[in-house]
């Protein structure tokens, strides 16, 4: 099986044509290899993936006929991934976090549409203002 096919059914990537992307910048590679999109994969080969700033590597037990259900993932794969780099990942979440809380910075649309729909409640016109005697009146402030 091709490896941008096999990345996307193992559930690594969302879509084959991300996997292949990705392939492309060199994100991707068989032990210390980077590879094309066409290699194909065997068991027991190791791979290195470069994906959400932190390191992966996985090994593959078995190739799957076709695309996988998650639960069924481990058992065609083992992740062989440092703990370290989870713990880098969660550290890096983390400091997002802490950068911005949610509720500061600039309003979201939806904070705007609630500011704007408790706002407007102040300033409507009552239904028994005629907007002809609204307007009439501005025209003879005008001509005096």
């Amino acid at each position: 099986m091709r490896i941008d096919k096999f990345l996307w059914s193992v559930r690594f990537y969302k879509t084959r044509s991300i996997a292949a992307d990705e392939i492309k910048k060199n994100r991707v590679s068989i032990g210390e290899n980077t590879v094309k999109s066409s290699k194909e994969v065997k068991e027991g080969d190791v791979i290195k993936i470069r994906k959400n700033q932190i390191n992966y590597k996985i090994k593959i037990l078995q190739v799957p006929k076709s695309r996988l259900g998650a639960k069924l993932v481990p058992l065609h794969i083992v992740d062989q991934t440092d703990k370290q780099e989870y713990e880098l990942l969660k550290l890096r979440r983390d400091e997002q976090n802490y950068y911005r809380l949610k509720g500061e910075g600039r309003p979201t649309k939806k904070d705007r549409r609630s500011i704007d729909e408790f706002t407007d409640d102040d300033n409507d016109v009552t239904e028994d203002t005629e907007w002809g005697d609204f307007f009439s009146g501005l025209e003879e402030e005008e001509e005096d």
